[in-house]
C-alpha cells in the first residue's frame, strides 16, 4: 500500500490552501520561531546585564532553520515533552548556548508568544486577500453599475437594481471585515516575558529583584518580534479572549463569502450569473449538461465551517481555571490554524468566483421585462392620468388587467402580456404609444448608479489607498 495514501490527510493544506498560509502554520514555521524567541530572550538579557556571551548568541543564530525533526521526536518520546524536546535538540546544535536557552522562561514564552506571532501575520495574509478580493468586487460594480437587475426581497421580485449595486453590497461587507482585520492587527499584544504564572518570579531571581529591568526586558522581547505591546498581565498563558476575538474577525470573513457565494448559487439557477466553467469541466456525473455552482457551494462549505470556531475558542476561554489548565492545547492546535488555513482557502476562491464571473444580459433583461409592466402600472397610470382620464377608472382597469395577466403566468405558464391588456384598452389609447419610454428600466433603478460611484469613491477608494502595501498579494495558489 501506497503510504502517502493509507493515512488521513487534511484537505486545508493537502487539496485547497494556499502555500504562504500552510506555511505560517507549519511545524518548520512553529519551531523555528520558538528558536528566533529563545534568541531574543538571551540578547535582551544579555543587554540588560545578564551574564550571556555573543559567543552563545551567535552559534544560536547559527541554527534558527536547520531543525532535526527526527531527533525531537526520539527526544520526546523519552521525555514527553514537546518545548523540553526542542530545547535539548537546539541545544546540542549549539553546545556553548545550552545553560543559557529558555533561561527563566517557561514554555508558554514560546508556545504562546508563537502563536500570537503566527496569528499576526496570518492577519496580514488574509488582509492582503481581503484587499484582493475588494478590488475584484469594486471592479463589477463599477462594470455593471447601469445593468438593470431584478431586485429580490424574500426572494420575490420586487423593484428594481442594477446588478453593480448589487456587487457594492457584498464589497461593502468584505470592507467591514478588512476594518475588522486591521482592528485586531493593531490591537493584537505579545504575550512578552511572563514566567510561570505570569508573575516574572523567575526574572526577580535573574535580575536580583530589579523590577524596571524585568519592564526593559518584556519590551525588549516584544520589539525584536515585531510588537511594540504586550498584554499587560497574564496567568501563565495570554487570556484565551484574544483567539475568540481572531477568530471572530475571520468568521466574519466567512459570512461575507457565503452571502456573496450564496447570491450566485441562487442567480445562477436563474440563468443570470454564473460561476468561471472551464471547457472540459464535468458538472454531473449523471447529467452531462449540468453546469453546477461547484466553487460557490464550496465557498459556502468552508463558511460553515469557519463560523462555527468563534463558539470552540469562547468555550476554551470560559474554562481556563485560574492561571491556565493544558485542556486548551490540544483544541487550539487544531482551531488556531484550521480557521486560518480555512479563511485563506475561502478568500481565494471568492476572488477566482468574482473574477471570472459571466454574466448574461440577455437572460437579465428578459426578467426584468416580465416583471416590470406590473412595476410601471404607476407610471402608466399617472400618465394617463395627465393626459386627460379619470383616475379612479384607470386604476380599477389596471388593477383588472393585471390580475387576468397574473393569472394567465401562472396559470398557463405563458407570458406577462399586461401592457398588451393596456394597450387594447381605450382608456390607455393616448399614452400606449409612449409605453416603451415608460418601461424604460433604466427609469426604476433609482440612484443605484449614483449610489455606486459614490460608494467606490468615498467608502473604497481610501481604504484601497491605505492598504497600498498589501496589493501584490498572490491569490493563485488554491486549488479551485
Amino acid at each position: 500500500m501506497n503510504g502517502n495514501n493509507s493515512t488521513y490527510k487534511s484537505p486545508l493544506t493537502d487539496r485547497y490552501a494556499s502555500a504562504e498560509m500552510s506555511f505560517n502554520w507549519s511545524p518548520q514555521r512553529k519551531h523555528s520561531t520558538w528558536r528566533r524567541l529563545w534568541v531574543a530572550l538571551a540578547e535582551s538579557e544579555k543587554e540588560l546585564g545578564l551574564n550571556i556571551t555573543q559567543e552563545q548568541i551567535d552559534q544560536m543564530k547559527q541554527h534558527l532553520d536547520d531543525i532535526d525533526f527526527e531527533a525531537v521526536a526520539e527526544k520526546e518520546a523519552q521525555l514527553r515533552h514537546d518545548v523540553m524536546s526542542h530545547i535539548h535538540v537546539f541545544g546540542a546544535q549549539c553546545p556553548a548556548a545550552m545553560p543559557i536557552i529558555h533561561l527563566g522562561a517557561t514554555s508558554c514564552f514560546v508556545t504562546d508568544n508563537t502563536e500570537l506571532i503566527q496569528m499576526r501575520d496570518g492577519l496580514k495574509i488574509l488582509l492582503g486577500k481581503l484587499l484582493k478580493v475588494a478590488e475584484i468586487l469594486a471592479a463589477n460594480a463599477e462594470k455593471y453599475k447601469n445593468m438593470p437587475t431584478l431586485g429580490f426581497t424574500h426572494y420575490q421580485p420586487a423593484q428594481l437594481t442594477t446588478v453593480g449595486k448589487r456587487f457594492t453590497l457584498y464589497l461593502q461587507d468584505f470592507l467591514f471585515d478588512i476594518e475588522r482585520v486591521e482592528h485586531e492587527l493593531k490591537n493584537l499584544p505579545m504575550r512578552g516575558v511572563k514566567g510561570t504564572t505570569g508573575t516574572q518570579a523567575s526574572f526577580m531571581e535573574l535580575f536580583n529583584g530589579d523590577h524596571e529591568k524585568i519592564r526593559q526586558l518584556d519590551k525588549l522581547v516584544a520589539n525584536k518580534m515585531g510588537f511594540d505591546k504586550t498584554i499587560a498581565v497574564s496567568g501563565q498563558t495570554y487570556t484565551r479572549k484574544i483567539d475568540y476575538f481572531v477568530l471572530s474577525a475571520l468568521s466574519g470573513i466567512a459570512q461575507s463569502a457565503y452571502k456573496f457565494a450564496g447570491d450566485v448559487r441562487l442567480l445562477a439557477n436563474l440563468k443570470e450569473i454564473e460561476e468561471p466553467f472551464e471547457k472540459n469541466q464535468v458538472g454531473s456525473s449523471a447529467m452531462a449538461y449540468k453546469r453546477n455552482p461547484m466553487r460557490s457551494e464550496r465557498i459556502c462549505s468552508l463558511s460553515r465551517y469557519l463560523m462555527n470556531l468563534p463558539l470552540n475558542a469562547a468555550q476554551t476561554h470560559s474554562v481556563q481555571w485560574f492561571e491556565r489548565t493544558l485542556d486548551d492545547s490540544a483544541n487550539r492546535r487544531i482551531s488556531l490554524p484550521e480557521a486560518f488555513l480555512t479563511a485563506d482557502i475561502i478568500l481565494s476562491l471568492v476572488a477566482n468566483v468574482a473574477n471570472g464571473m459571466q454574466v448574461w444580459p440577455k437572460v437579465i433583461e428578459s426578467h426584468v421585462m416580465q416583471e416590470l409592466p406590473f412595476m410601471a402600472t404607476e407610471n402608466i397610470l399617472m400618465a394617463a392620468v395627465r393626459a386627460g382620464g379619470n383616475r379612479q377608472e384607470l386604476h380599477e382597469a389596471i388593477r383588472e388587467h393585471s390580475m387576468e395577466a397574473g393569472k394567465r403566468v401562472k396559470a398557463e405558464g405563458a407570458k406577462n402580456d399586461l401592457l398588451d391588456r393596456l394597450a387594447a384598452d381605450p382608456l390607455f389609447a393616448k399614452v400606449a404609444p409612449k409605453f416603451h419610454e415608460i418601461l424604460a428600466p433604466a427609469s426604476f433603478v433609482g440612484r443605484a448608479p449614483q449610489q455606486v460611484d459614490d460608494f467606490l469613491e468615498t467608502v473604497f477608494r481610501p481604504v484601497k489607498e491605505r492598504l497600498a502595501s498589501f496589493e501584490n498579494v498572490k491569490m493563485d495558489a488554491v486549488n479551485v
